[in-house]
């Protein structure tokens, strides 16, 4: 086991009372308690932690937070708890830990590809992969199958994730995501007001830069303030304390999806309680927030100079961090090339842990601030003016070469000093994290004075401290006061006093704009000077996608890949506008930025899906008679979410029913006696409003302004371009109050298309809709016995055929309970379609069937309800439709209002030339001229059987069944021209080599005129 080198004797927040061992690339390591994945790794004296995506050269850990770009690896000791893209700086270190560099074969230490990363630039130019492996064609699967190979940060498990994931909906009158100095004192602001808090930070623990800040608060360590404001935050019932949780997306009305890393700090799968009950491994709040305040703080830039992506180059902030938060000191030289005051601490930090700072290299020509002062009074060395300009070293850091510049001619100014060194930090500045502001599509504004970009904020939202470019500690706690007790008034909260500690102001020289440090050579010809280190996105790419014509920051951004990926241009972004403006001779506001995208950093699918997996992934829908069938012996099929009867199978003779056995039963029941089918899955949705009646006429293809209550009417639906969608049944309860049943598969659908056109296209119609298939249990009593029996369970109703027409509806009682009676056909038959509220649904289900048993009622499934509505004609969208269907193509012209005085869905696109073909594919029936034929579903139809291969296709089956009544198998089909071919044959070639021939004939089998249906 390694020795943990670079492990500092004391200090950090760490447990050294608390070893953890863990493994890195097969090799064991110990760390302690408290740290990351990463203070681990640099304690342990690993430099190389990856290879670079593109290029596969070697990289080593950069930062110390979310913008960390180069330590992104696998963890899981098992197949099923692999996970992939995981920060090793976002890692909290456990027992057994084990991880891998997701690029570098057969090692991250001597990678073949390597050999890529030396000649790459000159053979992976910019946009390389739009240019290149187009041809010869025949070649392509050969690239994609390396090109896959070589691509991708981590792989997914192959075995299913034994964990489980929460989902949770949060409210809070004040969201504050970031718990560093603004948001510790813009949640107390807050929180004192009474309003409900919730306080979101993605570090492990809250506090931000005040955990490993030099500064004072009232005389005290900085972090003692934090840990008192966590208790009286802990201890107030209105507050929400959230580490380890990231705000991935902000959304619109302050809707903020937050992603809590439960137990992933504990072990690779989520540990049980003392009680045994399992844990949730990630939880995604969504939290609907009254205002959110976005204290977010700032990302440190670092310098763009050649050899910038050798491991021992780190951030100046990440030097600090390590040293005094996680007791690690990154190297034992250092050399710290700046262009602020604030990245001085490094050196300083570095110095108090004893190690060697060889200078600080200063881009401005005479700082004079306070932590300038400090480091000279220590002896440290300052060179003024100058960079470093490269870095030099293979697999480590080893020299730095240092010249002086002249930043505004873009050039080395002066001879090259090479210092021996094995760490290089850099800080060119400070970047307001504005990635959540962003997400709402406002474009952030540049501001000079801090050399940035800041938020540009929609209602309802407040920015705080370095969020906002505010970044001295006294300045930032007062900011966080003021928002917070802002946000909080805003919401109703009452003042609240909050005394800001005492803090010790720091004076600082101005900062200077330096992005790209120059080099001797032209960028083009430097060695690499790297932008995105993540994306392998470099200089000499920027400044070639500009010469070849990207101007637009968003192409640059395309073409050069800057900002793709799980790091969003946390880093590089700024870095690569600015060069991109220079090279374009604009402003860096002129040039503007990128568009950031949910989500911030990575999130698991776990936490995405939450429960929904498994039989919650695609859940069951059982009606309120569900059991009845159970018991009943039904076999089931799926239709949609839902459970419905297939057929009821009886025992004939000792034996069970096959399906067709138990249809024919069934079929014939239904059309010599009574039959009742469970209907309940039909979609029903309650359409109100004055202006309902006129939704439904540009909604629906016919009319519905005459509609007289008490009566139904039939409709079609189709999309814009004119193929029919859905159909159903809709039924006028009062002047403004309608019921449209839909088909089972497509309620929800229609629903959000309902929603759709009044939200996008209609808002001015006062028209509500609201579901109610699951409110209402449905009872299709059908068949010549249907009226008889129907008259023994209710005496409010008149059943009498004049009184009671078809497509009429009727409300009253059945079996003593409230009920609306339609008499709708989908059979063709003399029905009765019985609606309850869906928990008296049983008991009027037993009723019918104690009084039914004279009658012989026989239930009936959706496999005899298919051949019934077939034997009469009647389509099922979906099946008969495949969204190429006009009203037409089906000979339903009749159901067309052609002479509405206004347009409605697909009107326009049904006088298009195509619409208008008489060759279209046309509804039409088949019978086989083999009666005992059932031709197949799907079957092919041709009009010349001797046709030479390949035949031409004219149509092909969408129903086809045995009819009992018929005594003949029988089909509906799509033919072209059909609907003028009456009486023809066509021709269906199967598979095995046979041929059926069968005429084309009406749709309707039975009863043409509809007789038994008006009886």
């Amino acid at each position: 086991m390694n020795q943990q080198v670079q492990r500092l004797a004391q200090g950090g927040r760490i447990d050294r009372s608390r070893p953890l061992d863990f493994t890195f690339n097969g090799q064991t390591y110990q760390g302690y308690h408290g740290d990351t994945l990463a203070s681990a790794l640099l304690a342990n004296g690993v430099d190389i932690v990856n290879r670079s995506f593109k290029y596969s050269r070697p990289r080593g850990i950069v930062a110390a937070g979310a913008e960390e770009p180069n330590a992104v690896v696998q963890l899981g000791a098992s197949e099923a708890a692999q996970v992939p893209n995981v920060r090793a700086t976002q890692q909290a270190l456990y027992a057994g830990l084990v991880a891998r560099s997701t690029n570098g074969w057969p090692s991250v230490q001597k990678d073949l590809m390597g050999v890529v990363g030396k000649v790459g630039g000159k053979f992976m130019p910019p946009g390389f992969y739009y240019k290149t492996f187009m041809a010869p064609a025949s070649m392509w699967m050969t690239y994609e199958k390396y090109i896959r190979k070589s691509a991708g940060l981590g792989r997914s498990p192959a075995e299913a994730d034994p964990d489980i994931y929460d989902h949770r909906n949060g409210h809070c009158e004040v969201l504050v995501i970031g718990a560093g100095p603004s948001g510790l004192a813009a949640a107390l602001a807050a929180a004192r007001s009474g309003v409900r808090v919730i306080l979101a930070d993605e570090q492990e623990a809250m506090g931000g830069s005040l955990l490993d800040s030099r500064e004072t608060l009232d005389g005290k360590p900085a972090d003692q303030w934090v840990a008192d404001v966590l208790e009286e935050l802990s201890g107030l019932a209105n507050v929400t304390l959230l580490p380890r949780t990231t705000a991935n997306g902000y959304h619109d009305h302050n809707f903020v999806t937050l992603h809590e890393r439960r137990t992933e700090h504990l072990a690779d799968c989520a540990p049980r309680t003392a009680e045994g009950a399992r844990q949730s491994r990630a939880r995604l709040h969504r939290v609907r927030a009254g205002q959110v305040i976005l204290a977010t703080g700032a990302h440190e830039r670092p310098l763009v100079y050649a050899g910038n992506d050798v491991p021992g180059n780190l951030l100046a902030g990440a030097v600090s961090t390590y040293i005094r938060r996680y007791g690690v000191v990154p190297g034992n030289k250092l050399v710290l090339s700046v262009s602020n005051d604030h990245a001085y601490r490094a050196a300083l930090d570095w110095h108090d842990a004893g190690r060697e700072v060889v200078a600080i290299v200063d881009a401005r020509e005479a700082p004079d601030g306070d932590l300038v002062g400090e480091a000279r009074e220590r002896g440290i060395r300052v060179i003024t003016g100058s960079a470093v300009i490269e870095a030099k070293g293979a697999n480590r850091v080893s020299a730095a070469r240092v010249a002086r510049i002249d930043i505004d001619g873009f050039r080395v100014a002066g001879p090259v000093e090479t210092l021996a060194c094995d760490c290089v930090a850099s800080s060119g500045g400070y970047s307001p994290v504005i990635h959540l502001a962003s997400h709402t599509g406002a474009r952030p504004t540049w501001n000079d004075g801090i050399l940035g970009f800041v938020p540009t904020l929609v209602d309802g939202v407040h920015a705080a401290g370095g969020a906002h470019g505010i970044y001295a500690l006294g300045e930032v706690l007062a900011d966080g006061v003021a928002v917070g007790s802002q946000a909080a008034a805003a919401t109703g909260g009452e003042a609240a006093e909050v005394a800001l500690p005492a803090s010790q102001a720091i004076a600082e020289s101005p900062a200077c704009a330096l992005y790209q440090v120059p080099h001797e050579k032209p960028t083009l010809r430097a060695p690499k000077q790297f932008v995105d280190l993540q994306n392998d996105v470099t200089a000499a790419a920027i400044e070639l996608a500009t010469r070849e014509g990207f101007e637009s920051i968003e192409h640059v951004k395309r073409y050069t890949a800057m900002g793709f990926g799980t790091d969003q241009g946390k880093l590089g972004n700024i870095n690569g506008m600015a060069i991109a403006a220079r090279c374009l001779k604009r402003t860096i506001p002129e040039v503007g930025t990128t568009v950031f995208r949910p989500n911030y950093t990575p999130v698991t699918f776990g936490a995405i899906v939450g429960r929904h997996c498994g039989e919650l992934f695609d859940p069951e829908r059982y009606t309120a008679l569900h059991q009845w069938h159970v018991e009943n012996g039904a076999e089931f099929e799926d239709v949609g979410q839902w459970k419905r009867p297939w057929y009821y199978p009886r025992k004939q003779g000792g034996k069970l029913e096959t399906m067709h056995e138990a249809v024919a039963r069934e079929c014939r029941a239904v059309r010599e006696g009574v039959g009742i089918l469970d209907a309940s899955t039909l979609g029903k949705i309650d359409i109100q409003g004055p202006d309902a009646r006129e939704f439904l006429a540009r909604i629906y293809t016919n009319k519905w302004e005459k509609l007289a209550v008490g009566k139904c009417r039939y409709g079609l639906m189709c999309k814009d371009d004119g193929m029919v969608t859905d159909d159903g049944v809709t039924s006028c309860l009062a002047d403004n109050h309608f019921v449209m049943t839909t088909t089972t598969g497509g309620a929800a659908a229609i629903l959000e298309w309902l929603e759709l056109w009044h939200q996008t296209e209609w808002p001015e119609l006062d028209v509500t809709f609201t579901s109610v298939t699951d409110h209402w249990a449905t009872m299709t009593v059908t068949g010549p016995k249907s009226r008889a029996l129907l008259a023994e369970l209710t005496d409010d109703i008149d059943l009498d055929r004049e009184s009671f027409k078809f497509m009429d509806w009727r409300e009253g009682t059945v079996a003593g309970v409230p009920a609306r009676v339609f008499r709708i056909s989908f059979t063709g038959e003399l029905t009765f379609e019985i609606n309850v509220q869906a928990h008296y649904a049983m008991h009027v289900w037993k009723a019918l069937f104690e009084h039914g048993k004279k009658y012989q009622l026989t239930p009936y499934g959706t496999e005899t309800m298919h051949v019934l509505r077939a034997e009469k004609g009647f389509i099922i969208v979906g099946q008969d439709t495949d969204g190429s269907v006009t009203p037409e193509d089906l000979g339903m012209q009749w159901c067309v209002g052609y002479d509405k005085p206004f347009s409605w869905i697909g009107k326009r696109a049904l006088t298009r030339s195509d619409t208008a073909r008489s060759d279209r594919k046309q509804l039409v029936g088949l019978r086989p001229k083999d009666p005992k034929v059932v031709l197949e579903e799907g079957a092919q139809i041709v009009f010349d059987p001797n046709h030479a291969i390949p035949m031409p296709m004219v149509g092909h089956v969408t129903s086809s069944y045995y009819s009992p009544t018929l005594d003949s198998g029988f089909a509906l089909a799509v033919v072209k021209g059909g609907q003028q071919r009456m009486g023809e044959s066509v021709y269906l070639p199967m598979a095995d080599g046979s041929v059926h021939e069968a005429e084309i004939t009406s749709t309707i089998f039975i009863d043409p005129k509809g007789e038994r249906q008006h009886v």
